[in-house]
C-alpha cells in the first residue's frame, strides 16, 4: 500500500498548478490532502479524480478558505471517521480517518502557532487533547499510520538553521519535546525510521528563493504504529512535486 501525505495549500490553487495529473502519474493507493481550503461542491474536476480510480471524502472547516482535510483512496475502507469528537477542532476539519482491515490510515492538520500567542495556545492545547484521543484511539486501532501536517520540527536535523529558530513557533522546546513523547509512546517517524541524511525537508517559505536554495523543515510525517514497523518498505520525501509551499512524503507499507 503506497500512502502520501500532502499539506496542498488550497487544492484549487494546486488543481491549476496540475495537481491531478501529476496524482496520475504517481499512482498511490491512499492520499492524505491537508489545508485543502474548499469544500467538494466547489470542485469541478472531480470526475477526474473518480476516473483515477479514487473514492474521495472531505472534512473541510465551517470557516470558508481555512483548513480542512480530505482523503482520496483507491481501496474502499470497511469505515470512515470524520474528527476526533471534539468541537473546537472539528469545526476547522482536523482530521479524518479511513480504516482497511490490516491499516487505518489518518490525515491530520496540526494548527500553526506562527500567527501569535492565541493561535500557539491553542497549538498547545491540540498537542495535548489530540495527543490523548490518539492514544485512546490506537488501543481500538492499533495499527495506525497519522499522515499530516504536524507543523512541528523534531530535531536539528529536519531545519536548515535550527540555531536562529530556535524560538520559532514550529521549533519550541515545548512542541519538540511533544513529539519526542509522542514518537517515544509507540510511533515511528517512517522517513527517520529509513532515512538518516540531512537536508530533507518538506515546507520552504515562499520568501528569499527558499525552496531553491533548499532552506526548509520537515514538518510533514507518515507516522505509523509500533506494530506496522516490520511492514515499512519505501519511504520518500518528492520534493519535485510543486504545487504547494510543501511537498509531498511517500510511505510504503508491504502486507
Amino acid at each position: 500500500m503506497k500512502i502520501i501525505t500532502y499539506n496542498v495549500n488550497g487544492i484549487r490553487s494546486a488543481i491549476s498548478k496540475n495537481l491531478l495529473a501529476w496524482l496520475q502519474a504517481t499512482d498511490v493507493d491512499v492520499v492524505c490532502l491537508q489545508e485543502i481550503k474548499a469544500t467538494p461542491d466547489v470542485l469541478t474536476e472531480l470526475h477526474l479524480v473518480e476516473a483515477m480510480g479514487y473514492e474521495h471524502y472531505w472534512f473541510p472547516a465551517e470557516k470558508k478558505g481555512y483548513s480542512g482535510t480530505a482523503i482520496f483512496t483507491k481501496r474502499t475502507p470497511k469505515h470512515v471517521e470524520y474528527g476526533c469528537g471534539i468541537g473546537d477542532y472539528d469545526k476547522e476539519g482536523r482530521n479524518l480517518r479511513v480504516d482497511f482491515d490490516e491499516v487505518s490510515v489518518m490525515s491530520v492538520y496540526f494548527p500553526s502557532g506562527s500567527s501569535g500567542d492565541e493561535r500557539q495556545a491553542f497549538k498547545y492545547r491540540f498537542l495535548d487533547e489530540f495527543g490523548r484521543y490518539l492514544e485512546l484511539l490506537r488501543s481500538e486501532v492499533p495499527n495506525l499510520v497519522v499522515s499530516g501536517d504536524y507543523n512541528i520540527c523534531h530535531r536539528p536535523i529536519d531545519i536548515h538553521n535550527p540555531k536562529s529558530n530556535a524560538n520559532s513557533s514550529g521549533f519550541l522546546p515545548e512542541e519538540r519535546e511533544w513529539m519526542e513523547n509522542f514518537i517515544e509512546s509507540g510511533y515511528i517517524d517512517t522517513f527517520r525510521h529509513l532515512n538518516k541524511e540531512p537536508h530533507n525537508y518538506t515546507w520552504w517559505s515562499f520568501r528569499s528563493g527558499a525552496r531553491a536554495k533548499n532552506l526548509g523543515w520537515r514538518i510533514d510525517y507518515n507516522m505509523a504504529s509500533k506494530p506496522l514497523e516490520q511492514n515499512i518498505k519505501r519511504v520518500a520525501i518528492l520534493p519535485e512535486a510543486k504545487h504547494s509551499d510543501h511537498c509531498p512524503v511517500l510511505l510504503e507499507l508491504a502486507f
